[in-house]
């Protein structure tokens, strides 16, 4: 363990950066990524386990015995994220509609679980994080296909039963699987714990891959819809993850809650959204979730940074203080 720790401090700081190259690799030479394209549920689904495996009860409890921020920080984020991104899809892809169901989908998934990551760095309650997660994947299989079929519906044909059935099949039963592993056998669960972050982020890395690959040959042919999806998806994360802190300030919550809920409504699962996109819709309806996992990683890291060095906070009186 002590040999992957330096690997793991390495891959974790720069994920970014490694999601980046994993996206220009899959596009440049996607014959590589033949044998893995079909992984990308399997993928997902550990990294649900992992999840699953790594939720603490005790503190969850301890957030259900004060529902409010876990209730306040879920609605936000089913609102802004879902309203921002019905609007961008109108503004800026009306006459594209691939391009803007995938913009709606992207922003009708769950959280995603680097908003966790990034609520730990920020100083944020990461207890709150994670049970708005859970809450988030309780709710999700029956929100997202819902939530397609009465607005993406409009651009393209959904199928409700379909996606709902690949939601329950890849996040809620790998989850919850997770969650039952840890309260039967706890003690051999201890053993994975310490490799689940690895774990998990090398999944992600072949959930980009599979994606960006399968989606290549549409990416070539709509080279100049790149500039403006990526401006539509900075706004798609920026703005939530704006109107998350700032309407969690508005609530009168503390400034711990406040940064996990900007993560949490900032940051969708877009791995999940570019999975879902490829299966029910097409490959060029998965750009924007690719587009808006690269902006949100990193956006949410530059963010979480700034907290952490710059606005620290002061626990006894729950002011934030400057750093010079």
């Amino acid at each position: 363990m002590r040999f992957l720790q330096p690997v793991i401090a390495v891959i974790s700081k720069f994920l970014p950066l490694w999601i980046l190259c994993c996206a220009v690799i899959a596009y440049l030479i996607p014959e590589l990524f033949v044998s893995i394209r079909n992984l990308t549920s399997l993928a997902l689904g550990v990294i649900f386990l992992l999840m699953g495996m790594t939720l603490s009860i005790d503190s969850l409890i301890s957030v259900v015995k004060n529902p409010k921020p876990s209730m306040i920080g879920v609605t936000l984020k089913w609102v802004i994220s879902v309203g921002i991104s019905i609007l961008l899809a109108y503004l800026f892809f009306a006459d594209n509609p691939d391009l803007a169901a995938g913009i709606i989908l992207a922003g009708s998934v769950s959280s995603g679980t680097s908003a966790n990551l990034y609520s730990m760095i920020a100083g944020g309650e990461v207890a709150l994080s994670l049970s708005m997660a859970t809450v988030d994947t309780i709710i999700s299989p029956l929100l997202t296909p819902s939530l397609m079929q009465w607005f993406a519906g409009k651009f393209i044909e959904i199928h409700f039963w379909s996606l709902f059935l690949n939601i329950i099949y890849v996040v809620f039963i790998p989850l919850f699987l997770g969650v039952f592993l840890k309260w039967k056998w706890s003690e051999k669960v201890k053993v994975i714990t310490p490799y689940t972050s690895i774990l998990s982020m090398l999944a992600l890395f072949i959930v980009v891959l599979s994606v960006v690959s399968n989606a290549q040959s549409s990416l070539q042919q709509n080279l100049e819809w790149l500039p403006i999806i990526f401006i539509a998806v900075f706004l798609q994360v920026s703005i939530p993850m704006f109107l998350g802190y700032f309407l969690s300030k508005a609530f009168k919550l503390k400034e711990k809650n406040c940064r996990a809920i900007l993560f949490h409504t900032g940051i969708c699962n877009t791995a999940l959204a570019a999975t879902l996109a490829m299966q029910h819709i097409n490959s060029i309806a998965a750009v924007p979730s690719v587009a808006n996992m690269i902006v949100n990683l990193t956006l949410g890291a530059l963010v979480a940074n700034l907290f952490k060095y710059k606005f620290t906070i002061n626990t006894d009186s729950n002011v934030i203080e400057s750093v010079q």
